[in-house]
């Protein structure tokens, strides 16, 4: 028996995803048609012996997530339950809290993913590793360049037995190239550690009350515990911990550039996983170049030409001689005749004008380095914007002739002039 849990935090000042995520929790925003986290289910549901497969986080359950949740049951055929954090747990915290539900059932073991990742998530080869030699910890591992490495969980394994002998959380200086995936398969055992972290945060919370300070201010609280820092740093080189690499594809969702990546991932898969949800090209329909996904409501003109890597979603409407290319186009917008759209994701709701022009300036690995990664840089530079993808918020309306270039539009706005390198509030 098995279970997954999906790690799917919460709502935090100062998102990389706004103003996307205004509108809907960011582990349900759609990549390649579907939510983010509906890739993670999928993966998790064509394990043989999975269960159960738990979420964790500290959204408030609201009706479009318990919707997902209902029809994730429905269309998988298992328990998908969600619970609740009381205050933000770190990424251990929620695991130890709900240790109860966890074990519940005696699985032999259990998948932790995060929300925020892309991958194609070699599940099955993580549990033939599992049991072949069995460990508290086996952690998913890729590569990365030296320079990008740095952003990232470095592992320092052993090549012959792949036992982890050292993990640093973004370090400062180079430590190895292999990197931390995010996925996860733990034993039962692995709470041990987690609850040792507990009980340690709890005595130097009383330590703290002791000498009458404030000891919010000094400790994290006892029921807040990081995997990274607190475990996998701690117990590394003690036979605990032990790495699964794997050179298939993967990718960080951290801002709105790197869901558009993502969807290009997800969308190239689906030609061996899910070619049911690959538009094609059919006389008297659109005119298909790569890999696009059209939901079946939308209702796009004969005449546009759509791809590569589109995403149009629920309802939406494509003009007579629209060009789609690079881009995800949400839920009711409308995208009026002989409009251009590249390297931008199109907010609910939006409408963007006859001969109006929306684009941006992607942000993709390097394509000649096999091992880049998504750059995780900010946005902006000297208090200016960077060239990125632009993001029209939700219900924004581009009149006719227009250009919107490597912007990004809050939501309810209506424009009347062109713009370059602006956040528009």
């Amino acid at each position: 028996m098995l279970k997954a849990v999906i790690l799917i935090g919460g709502p935090q000042k100062g998102t990389r995803f706004r103003p996307l995520s205004f509108e809907v929790p960011k582990p349900l925003f759609p990549v390649a048609g579907v939510p983010m986290i509906q890739h993670h289910i999928e993966a998790c549901a064509q394990v043989p012996g999975m269960q159960e497969i738990l979420l964790i986080g500290f959204y408030q359950p609201d009706e479009p997530l318990t919707q997902f949740l209902e029809a994730a049951q429905q269309e998988f055929n298992l328990p998908v339950r969600y619970l609740q954090e009381f205050a933000p747990l770190g990424t251990g915290g929620g695991l130890y809290h709900f240790r109860d539900q966890i074990l519940a059932g005696s699985p032999e073991a259990f998948f932790v993913l995060n929300a925020d990742v892309c991958s194609d998530f070699p599940l099955s080869a993580m549990l033939e590793t599992h049991r072949r030699q069995r460990h508290p910890f086996l952690l998913l591992g890729t590569t990365a360049n030296r320079t990008q490495s740095l952003n990232y969980g470095c592992i320092v394994e052993n090549p012959q037995t792949h036992e982890v002998l050292h993990y640093v959380e973004k370090p400062s200086t180079f430590i190895s190239d292999i990197i931390n995936c995010g996925i996860y398969l733990f034993s039962p055992e692995a709470l041990k550690p987690l609850r040792d972290v507990f009980q340690r945060n709890q005595q130097d919370g009383q330590f703290c009350l002791a000498l009458g300070e404030d000891s919010p201010g000094l400790w994290p609280g006892a029921g807040t515990i990081r995997l990274e820092q607190d475990v996998f740093s701690a117990l590394a080189g003690q036979g605990q911990i032990y790495v699964h690499l794997t050179d298939g594809i993967w990718s960080q969702i951290k801002s709105a550039g790197s869901a558009l990546y993502a969807s290009r991932l997800y969308l190239s898969r689906y030609q061996d996983t899910h070619p049911e949800r690959l538009a094609k090209h059919t006389p008297g329909g659109p005119r298909i170049r790569g890999n696009v996904y059209i939901h079946p409501t939308a209702k796009v003109a004969p005449s546009a030409v759509l791809g590569p890597n589109v995403s149009i979603g629920k309802g939406v409407t494509v003009g007579e001689g629209v060009r789609l290319r690079e881009s995800i186009v949400l839920h009711g917008a409308t995208l009026q005749e002989h409009t251009c759209v590249l390297h931008s994701i199109v907010g609910w709701g939006s409408t963007v004008g006859r001969w109006a022009r929306v684009e941006g300036t992607p942000n993709d690995p390097n394509p000649n380095d096999p091992r880049a990664r998504m750059d995780s840089e900010s946005l902006f530079k000297d208090g200016k914007l960077l060239p990125a993808i632009t993001i029209l918020g939700c219900r924004v309306r581009i009149p006719a002739e227009v250009l919107i270039l490597n912007s990004i539009v809050l939501p309810h706005k209506e424009l009347s002039r062109s713009f370059t390198n602006q956040i528009i509030l």
